[in-house]
C-alpha cells in the first residue's frame, strides 16, 4: 500500500475512513477471517488485537473476557515486582478457560506469567512502525511504542493498541475451569 504525507502525517494514498481509529491513528488494512488459520505465537493480527482491547474480549476466543467483582482477568507474560505502578500492555484480557489453555500452549506464558484482576484501564497509545518522510514515499525506520497525544503518533502505522491498567491486583489463577 503506497504511503504518502498528507496534512503533516502519514496516510495511505487512497485513504478510506476506516483506515484510522477514533484517535486518528493509521492502522494496517488486514482481512478479517474469524475461525480460519491457526494461532501463530508472536504474530499479532492488528484488527483482532485492537477489537479485543477496545471491547475487553478474550484474546484467544474473542468472547467476553472473564469478569467478576474483582475485575477483568489478564495474563501478563512477565513477573510483576510491584503493584504500585500502572502497567501498559499490548495483551488483551482472557477468559478463564483460554487462560489455562494459553499457559499450557504459549511458550512465553509457560516460562513465566502473572495473573491480575483489573478494575480500571484506559487507552495509552499504540505500538507500530515509525515512518519518516522520503522521496517518493515515506519509509519505515523503526518499531516503537508511542503515547496518545505524542506528535510522533502522526508518523506511526499502528500494529497494536496499548492499554494502561491502573487499578489491578495480582491473583492466583483458579485451578478449576468452569
Amino acid at each position: 500500500m503506497p504511503m504518502v504525507v498528507r496534512r503533516g502525517r502519514i496516510a495511505y494514498a487512497d485513504q478510506r475512513p476506516y483506515d484510522r481509529d477514533s484517535q486518528g491513528v493509521l492502522w494496517p488494512r488486514i482481512p478479517s477471517q474469524p475461525g480460519k488459520g491457526r494461532p501463530e505465537f508472536g504474530m499479532v493480527h492488528a484488527l483482532r488485537q485492537r477489537n479485543a482491547m477496545e471491547q475487553l474480549l478474550c484474546q484467544v476466543c474473542a468472547q467476553p473476557a472473564d469478569r467478576n467483582d474483582d475485575g477483568i482477568l489478564w495474563l501478563l507474560s512477565e513477573e510483576l515486582d510491584t503493584t504500585d505502578e500502572d502497567i501498559v500492555t499490548p495483551h488483551p484480557p482472557v477468559c478463564l478457560p483460554c487462560a489455562h489453555a494459553s499457559i499450557s500452549t504459549c511458550p512465553h506464558l509457560r516460562r513465566e506469567f502473572t495473573a491480575v484482576r483489573v478494575r480500571a484501564c484506559e487507552g495509552a497509545g499504540v505500538r507500530g512502525a515509525l515512518y519518516e518522510p522520503a522521496d517518493p514515499h515515506p519509509v519505515p525506520v523503526d518499531a516503537i511504542a508511542v503515547a496518545f497525544g505524542d506528535p510522533l503518533i502522526n508518523w506511526v502505522r499502528a500494529g497494536q493498541l496499548l492499554l494502561r491498567l491502573t487499578k489491578y491486583r495480582r491473583i492466583e489463577l483458579p485451578e478449576d475451569v468452569p
